[in-house]
Order: C-alpha cells, then sequence, then structure tokens
C-alpha cells in the first residue's frame, strides 16, 4: 500500500539519474542518511538500469520509478524493479493498469476536479503536484476541510527551509525533494555530503498517517 511506503520516512528523494555508476553509491548515501523510499525519475536513459541495480544492491531500500506517463512505461518500471509507481498526473487507466500488475501506484493531481476523479477511482494517497506552483502549504489546508481522508506527497519546488511547514500538516504523509540530491553534487561525486542532507531531511517529522 503506497500509504505505508510513504510513512516510513518523511522525506521522500526524487532523484535523476544521468550516469549509471553513481545510482547504487547514492541510494547508498540516501540509505546511510535515513531516507530509504526512493523515487527514481524515468526521465534518462539509465533510470530503468539504476532502478534494477539500486533494488539487487540493496534489498532493504524501497524503490519506485517516478514520472510515469503511460501504461508502457508503467510496465517497463514494474519489471525493472521498481516497488512502487508514480505519476504526474492521473488516469483512470493508468491507475487500473497499476492494480493489474499489483504495484502501489501514487498518482498526482493540482486540483479538486482532479483529486475527485482519484477518489472515485479508488486512490486516496496522492501526490500533489506541482506543489509550490499549484499553491502550496495553503492549497493544502483548504483541501484537507472538503478530503479530510485523503493523504497526500506534495512534490515540487520544495526547499529545505519550507519542509517542515509542508510536514505539519495534517493531511501530508510525507515530502517528495529533489534538493536531497542535488545534481552537482551527484556529478562531483560527493556522496557524503547527500548523506548530510539526507541526514537533515530524515530528522524531520509528520502528523500521523
Amino acid at each position: 500500500m503506497i500509504r505505508t511506503i510513504l510513512s516510513r520516512a518523511p522525506v521522500v528523494p526524487v532523484i535523476t539519474i544521468g550516469r549509471l555508476a553513481d545510482a547504487v553509491p547514492l541510494a547508498e548515501a540516501l540509505l546511510a542518511g535515513g531516507l530509504g523510499v526512493i523515487e527514481v525519475t524515468l526521465r534518462s536513459a539509465a533510470a530503468l538500469p539504476a532502478i534494477a541495480a539500486m533494488r539487487k544492491a540493496l534489498p532493504e531500500a524501497v524503490i519506485g520509478a517516478g514520472t510515469v506517463v503511460s501504461s508502457e512505461l508503467l510496465a517497463d518500471a514494474v519489471s525493472a524493479g521498481s516497488q512502487f509507481i508514480v505519476s504526474p498526473g492521473f488516469s483512470a487507466a493508468l491507475g487500473e493498469h497499476a492494480r493489474r500488475l499489483g504495484v502501489p501506484f501514487l498518482p498526482g493531481i493540482a486540483t479538486p476536479t482532479e483529486l475527485m476523479a482519484a477518489l472515485e477511482a479508488g486512490f486516496d494517497t496522492l501526490k500533489f503536484f506541482p506543489a509550490e506552483q499549484a499553491g502550496g502549504v495553503p492549497m493544502l489546508k483548504a483541501l484537507y476541510a472538503p478530503f479530510p481522508t485523503v493523504r497526500f506527497c506534495p512534490t515540487g519546488g520544495i526547499v529545505a527551509h519550507k519542509a517542515a511547514d509542508y510536514l505539519a500538516q495534517p493531511n501530508v504523509a510525507a515530502i517528495g525533494m529533489s534538493s536531497v540530491a542535488p545534481a552537482d553534487l551527484i556529478e562531483a561525486g560527493d556522496f557524503a555530503a547527500v548523506t548530510a542532507l539526507a541526514r537533515s531531511a530524515a530528522a524531520l517529522r509528520t502528523r500521523s498517517p
């Protein structure tokens, strides 16, 4: 269940792998810092091999695929070993495909209309995306009253100094952040710095899911 996966840590690193050789060291660095749920965006040729490599090297981590926008990508991600699927938007057909494959699915929404469509399809744990551009914390507060049972993983533009405010919201299960694994640190191979960032993120706490 996707909500159970999100309960493992307050922050889900959202990473893009440009070089396959960086995949396992990066995952090890994040895990060492206390972030064991990792979303690998399908934005590069290295993404699917990276997921497979991480799964093999770090069975204690939970590795998922992000930026999944088609049934073909979903099937490829599951074949690579993805343990959960994240999409930037909501598609009932994509959600049904995920259900048939038995993989936890986190669809994205940005409006109440999209949220209601997701609820009608049986999904009550959603990615709020793009979080900052779609209204941020005020929008999450506004959504809580009419939809108190829905839980979100806000993702998109969230920087470190805003993380605690997001996590303080009663409808936030975790937040997705790319800033815990910056491209410049990955490029430089400074995985110790990534671990330090992950450790700070892991020290944040959510309210009860």
